[in-house]
């Protein structure tokens, strides 16, 4: 007799075996006679642990929304910075004021502004505690990732490769979400300091207001302020200030450190010989030496502070003629990066177009220049960074754009378009530092600066 047979496959996630079967309609499974007949199969392996699975993609998600929680918590980060940077300048210059009038003010006043202290004081540790917190997540993170691998490893080897290759691009997608995240916690508080590992600046942070300067003058809108670009053994925290209300370098002061720049306590003042006294403000600091621009003879000046000595040199075909725009005497820009120590400046030949040069620091001389395309008078400001210049314009009365770039070590330029908001109107310098990898900007008075992100890129193989 033949009957219609059905096919059975009975699998037991418990043991190593199963059994199949085979019989006709109408027969009785566990009879002993009729048409049935039956066979026992041997299965080497279990069923595929779809638990397993379920828990790693389960992680999956869990990990993707914590790393969403910390990338928000870095840009709150920034905002309390900016917010906190602000409310100190305010405080500063209150109990300026009362330091000046003590007798208009009774101790209430003081009192209030003690509290006012304490609660910045309280408000700073928490945002510390808040950036300690994020790097313990960061490791548990990685932590669980790690898990995540191993099990995959194993379903991969074990089981259906097709069912678990889904899930594991699921994993690379959180892995890398995960490490851009890192890098950039790492680029605001553990910046990758003296790397050229990167394609450049992607993105410049909201303006980090440190306070008016060292006069407390707004009237002092010329100048320059930031860190030494290569300190010397045991300056490596200091800050240095010059300020004027002309386009002029007269004098200079130095601090221990920041906390020292925002108390206004120098540990020196230099006034500058009347022969010696720059013009623009475009000056740097690199090896306790000051580089600026002088205009009697027209060249670059460099005054170095451990052996007090004065050198000027003359740049040739560099033009009196030709300065940013809305910044008088910014004839000759100094720059110093992770490679070395840069002007930039424009001449006749080059029709007001931008040139760059390298400067030897041994001999004071120049190595190499470079013509780029763009007119000088056209730009607000430019700085170094790895050998690359940027060039920055003014886009409106809030921002400022870097939409050009030019790389020294193959020659080639492009544009690009990288925004950036000012704090006040007008700026009169912008410099990169290596030492911190931050730009610093006078503007009108006041002291901001500004983190940058580069372009770390990297590549994930399935």
């Amino acid at each position: 007799m033949i009957g219609t047979l059905y096919f059975l496959v009975l699998l037991s996630s418990a043991t190593a075996w199963g059994r199949v079967g085979l019989w006709s309609k109408g027969s009785a499974r566990n009879g002993t006679g009729g048409d049935m007949c039956t066979c026992d199969a041997f299965l080497p392996s279990t069923t595929f642990p779809i638990k397993d699975l379920v828990v790693v993609e389960q992680t999956a998600v869990e990990i993707s929304h914590k790393v969403e929680l910390e990338m928000g918590k870095l840009e709150d980060y920034e905002i309390k910075l900016t917010s906190y940077a602000e409310k100190i300048i305010q405080l500063s210059a209150e109990i300026n004021v009362m330091e000046k009038n003590p007798d208009d003010y009774n101790d209430a006043n003081f009192e209030d502004k003690k509290v006012e202290i304490k609660q910045m004081e309280a408000l700073i540790k928490e945002l510390q505690l808040s950036i300690k917190s994020s790097t313990t997540v960061f490791e548990s993170l990685r932590v669980q990732i790690t898990a995540m691998e191993e099990t995959l490893t194993r379903l991969e080897i074990s089981y259906d490769k097709n069912m678990v290759l889904k899930t594991r691009r699921e994993y690379l997608k959180v892995q890398l979400e995960l490490e851009e995240c890192e890098r950039r916690h790492q680029e605001i508080f553990s910046p990758d300091i003296g790397s050229c590992a990167h394609t450049g600046i992607i993105k410049v942070s909201k303006p980090i207001v440190s306070q008016l300067n060292a006069h407390l003058s707004t009237g002092y809108i010329y100048g320059g302020w930031g860190k030494d670009s290569k300190p010397i053994p045991d300056r490596e925290s200091m800050y240095w200030y010059s300020g004027y209300s002309s386009a002029q370098i007269p004098d200079i002061r130095f601090y221990v450190d920041y906390k020292n720049l925002i108390l206004r306590k120098p540990f020196q003042h230099y006034t500058l010989h009347s022969s010696w006294i720059g013009k623009g403000n475009n000056f740097v600091m690199r090896d306790n030496t000051l580089y600026y621009q002088i205009n009697s003879p027209f060249a670059v000046a460099k005054l170095n502070f451990t052996t007090m000595s004065y050198q000027n040199r003359v740049i040739p075909g560099a033009s009196l003629s030709f300065s940013y725009a809305g910044s008088p005497s910014q004839n000759l820009d100094l720059s110093a990066d992770e490679t070395g120590l840069w002007v930039t400046y424009a001449t006749e030949e080059s029709s007001g177009r931008l040139v760059i040069a390298k400067i030897n620091e041994a001999s004071f001389g120049i190595e190499e220049e470079y013509v780029t395309s763009v007119y000088k008078p056209s730009l607000s400001n430019a700085f170094m960074v790895c050998g690359v210049l940027y060039a920055v314009r003014t886009v409106d009365i809030l921002n400022e754009e870097i939409f050009y770039k030019y790389d020294t070590k193959t020659k080639e330029e492009s544009y690009m378009s990288v925004l950036f908001e000012r704090f006040q109107d007008k700026y009169s310098s912008l410099d990169y530092n290596p030492t911190d990898q931050k730009l610093y900007m006078y503007n009108d008075g006041y002291y901001v600066n500004y983190h940058l992100w580069f372009n770390h890129t990297t590549k994930a193989t399935m």
